[in-house]
């Protein structure tokens, strides 16, 4: 479904990707892991195209994407839950949501509404409630819920457990397995190497804008590397 090739992307005159290479096949959760500033981020954002790329490519459905904005992007079926959320705090709950459907016109959007209440009833009780009052959980369910309302082939999370108690961490990755088991396809960042590798059909670990391994997402937690770097083992 998604195949970036020797991407390179860059603020200003400093370089924070080197021709990372990385697939994800339909139906998988391909799970990112790397230190913080490894460019883990940077490569979310230049896939959904709000960061500039200045080498490489990237490929969507075996189509080209490179050229395209990031509005069109969302239109061929890729869908960003960014980090930190970045919900529109002052807007509804229900506001935020049908602003997930920006890029579409059909008449199933009530529809798609209704299903996304039903994933998340807390959501569907409070919808006329100001995002920004929401509690960090059920923002993140928001941020999901609003994604999903782009009928996505492709969601990319960025750190969703990121400030979450134990518990609400626990639910947001049963949540995200439950996006897989709705055929959905996931390239999920995270913190929490140990619990995204845990559900991952496969992972990557990205070290100083590199991709420096890949494999199996068990295989990965069980890496002495892995499990000394990211695992705190």
């Amino acid at each position: 479904m998604l195949r970036v090739d020797n991407l390179a992307s860059r603020y200003g005159r400093i370089e924070v990707l080197h021709g990372v290479s990385l697939q994800v096949q339909t139906g998988e959760i391909v799970t990112l892991v790397g230190s913080n500033g490894a460019g883990k981020t940077t490569l979310l954002r230049a896939i959904s195209g709000v960061q500039p790329i200045s080498g490489g490519n990237i490929h969507f459905a075996e189509s080209p994407i490179d050229g395209l904005r990031a509005h069109q992007r969302v239109a061929r079926g890729i869908a960003q839950v960014p980090e930190g959320r970045q919900v529109f705090a002052p807007l509804s709950v229900e506001d935020n949501l049908r602003l997930g459907a920006f890029t579409r016109n059909d008449k199933e959007i009530d529809a798609d509404l209704d299903q996304v209440y039903s994933t998340f009833p807390v959501l569907a009780e409070r919808r006329g409630t100001p995002a920004g009052a929401l509690s960090g959980g059920q923002q993140q369910m928001l941020a999901i819920g609003r994604a999903l309302m782009a009928r996505p082939k492709l969601i990319l999370l960025d750190e969703p457990s990121m400030g979450l108690a134990p518990a609400l961490v626990e639910q947001i990755f049963t949540i995200i397995s439950g996006l897989k088991a709705r055929g959905l396809t996931v390239l999920l960042v995270e913190q929490n190497a140990n619990a995204a590798l845990a559900i991952a059909d496969r992972g990557y670990v990205i070290e100083t804008g590199r991709i420096v391994m890949s494999g199996p997402g068990r295989e990965l937690s069980n890496d002495p590397r892995v499990r000394s770097a990211y695992l705190g083992i």
